[in-house]
């Protein structure tokens, strides 16, 4: 791929929730060309407006037309909840690499999740961690890096992004947005007095990282786990919202620790220490609220 490519990048899905927080982001790192929203009905002006389940003709006539785009950023998914089907994760993202090979984008950066690997063992989980998913989330973005995975075999420079807690998009602090600002919401205490402990990303971190990799002149690593260097508890997190909240005894086995080897990553992007910071990672989600 050229060094110095300038065509702007896909974000497909950028109406879903970490979507539209990364694209409001991309838009303040650099020139708003440098991205493209796509939008499965409507848009903002610029927008690429394309259903990839419908078919590729919209982005081929975009490529026609305006020369095309360095890279796609697939954040679009479906997420666990009631009557969701899972499956259509593997779905969308085949859709969108069919469609990104017949248009000629040499790179795929395509979201998945920490949530493939399971519960670990307490230690951090690099990209080669075995995968043993603890739930129906977690198996089917398994299934759909291995139906994927075989895209790259038509010269697609396809990178997995096993994402773990987006900052602002997670259980934690969807609880405190939803909570009056003096309702205390729950955490789990183990018995060091601290809450889970987790990798996470601020939202303006995660729009940084992406625009970053998707303009790596070299080929980029079959699979990328994405998550700042240093974990976060939630206890800090709910403390940096500065939002109130109780000591709840753990319901289960579920581990204390789960958090992913970043390493990789941070040989290809200079994270700062202010990246890993609570603090910093709510000021990055209540930048994207509503006014």
């Amino acid at each position: 791929m050229p060094a110095a490519d300038t065509r702007p990048v896909l974000l497909v899905g950028a109406s879903g929730r970490v979507g539209r927080m990364v694209l409001y982001h991309w838009q303040r790192l650099a020139d708003p060309a440098a991205v493209v929203p796509q939008f499965r009905a409507s848009g903002t002006s610029g927008a690429l407006v394309w259903d990839p389940l419908a078919g590729p003709q919209p982005l081929l006539d975009a490529v026609s037309a305006s020369g095309g785009f360095q890279a796609i950023v697939i954040l679009a998914g479906v997420t666990p909840g009631p009557g969701k089907d899972l499956g259509l994760n593997r779905t969308l993202a085949e859709a969108c690499l069919a469609a990104a090979s017949g248009a000629g984008i040499p790179r795929v950066l395509l979201a998945s999740s920490s949530a493939v690997y399971g519960a670990g063992t307490g230690t951090p989980m690099p990209e080669t961690a075995p995968c043993n998913p603890a739930n129906a989330y977690g198996a089917a973005k398994l299934e759909m890096e291995q139906a994927c995975a075989a895209w790259r075999d038509d010269g697609i420079d396809l990178c997995m992004l096993r994402i773990g807690n987006v900052a602002g998009a997670d259980a934690l602090l969807l609880n405190v947005a939803k909570s009056a600002a003096d309702e205390a919401i729950e955490i789990d205490v183990f018995d060091d007095g601290r809450g889970p402990v987790r990798s996470y990303i601020g939202v303006q971190t995660l729009a940084s990282v992406l625009q970053s990799l998707c303009q790596q002149p070299a080929f980029l690593p079959d699979i990328l786990n994405i998550g700042t260097p240093d974990p976060v508890s939630m206890d800090a997190l709910a403390d940096a919202a500065h939002h109130p909240w109780n000591k709840r005894m753990p319901a289960g086995p579920t581990p204390q620790t789960i958090t992913l080897d970043c390493s990789l990553l941070s040989s290809l992007y200079d994270f700062t220490p202010l990246d890993s910071r609570p603090g910093d990672m709510v000021r990055q989600w209540k930048e994207t609220l509503p006014s």
